[in-house]
């Protein structure tokens, strides 16, 4: 267990320091000077010149990139140009919005798309399998902004069951905070429902096949018991796989929907920062989400050893 942490720890390590070149690059992939980019035009050139020295641009670039890693290892993202606070603050501040959409919307998502897998699995060529893996199609084909926008009309607008946006944190009002998650965490879960459904239908089609589930069908063993103890357990591995994919997924479509549903969260903090050109935001919110997204793959690859002892010895 220990080598095969040790190896999947290391292959992190190598993408985030490329991520990190990534985000200390990106302030140079920006067409034009990024002091200038930032300020208006009436800006003169010594206010210009004075964001340069502020931003550490006047410095060589191999001490630019010396003092980038060197902030990076002491956990300090630099300090927002637009908010005048740390990047790092303001990025743990906006995590709770974005975890609970993340987080809720991958509950929706695994829990409807692994038990629609089964029924249509269970139902192999009926018209449960196909009206299932119909329904899995159109979801996947539906742009999430589009769909959150239908749902704010209908339950916002038109019913007025559900805001239209903001967010409630969940320490202040727990129903505060499921209204106003529900209709974004359903927007993004109902979008990834499709793709865990007709993995888990794969997967569990397989599984279905095998010599041993077809001798349990024999002696009599109920259909759900033959289900739940022997075919769920075995297909597990390619599920939980999707499931990883889809986690990252959402965290990268949390973005467009913080945007849609006005949540305050890390997206919409990093697409604020892209429009005002606030590098320091930008850069630490691209190297924040990759830990994110690699510490959930990280926890995948975990859950895999504990459940595939095979899974160690690649």
């Amino acid at each position: 267990m220990a080598a095969f942490l040790a190896r999947r720890l290391a292959g992190a390590l190598i993408v985030l320091l490329l991520v990190s070149l990534m985000s200390f690059a990106l302030i140079w992939l920006v067409p034009g000077d990024p002091a200038s980019a930032f300020l208006d035009a009436s800006a003169t050139p010594d206010q210009i010149q004075r964001l340069r020295t502020a931003l550490g641009l006047d410095e060589p670039l191999p001490l630019q990139m010396a003092h980038w890693y060197g902030r990076i290892l002491r956990g300090d993202l630099g300090e927002s140009i637009l908010l005048q606070r740390s990047v790092s603050a303001a990025l743990i501040e906006r995590l709770p919005a974005t975890l609970s959409l993340a987080g809720t919307a991958l509950l929706i998502a695994t829990l409807g798309g692994v038990a629609a897998g089964i029924v249509a699995a269970v139902n192999h060529d009926k018209w449960a399998d196909q009206a299932t893996m119909s329904a899995a199609l159109i979801g996947l084909s539906v742009p999430d902004f589009w769909l959150g926008l239908v749902l704010i009309l209908v339950f916002a607008v038109s019913l007025g069951w559900l805001p239209t946006g903001g967010f409630v944190p969940f320490g202040e009002s727990p129903l505060g905070w499921l209204r106003t998650i529900a209709l974004p965490a359903l927007t993004l879960g109902l979008v990834q429902l499709g793709f865990i459904a007709r993995i888990s239908r794969t997967a569990m089609l397989e599984v279905m096949r095998q010599d041993y589930v077809r001798t349990a069908d024999a002696k009599g063993i109920s259909k759900l018991e033959i289900v739940v103890r022997h075919c769920l357990p075995n297909a597990f591995i390619p599920i939980v796989t999707v499931i990883g994919i889809v986690a990252g997924a959402l965290l990268g479509g949390a973005v467009v929907i913080e945007q849609v549903y006005s949540i305050p969260g890390v997206g919409r903090l990093i697409i604020g920062a892209i429009a005002a050109r606030d590098f320091p935001v930008m850069q630490g919110g691209l190297l924040f989400l990759a830990v994110v997204y690699l510490t959930v793959n990280l926890t995948v690859d975990l859950i895999y050893a504990l459940v595939d002892p095979r899974v160690r010895l690649t």
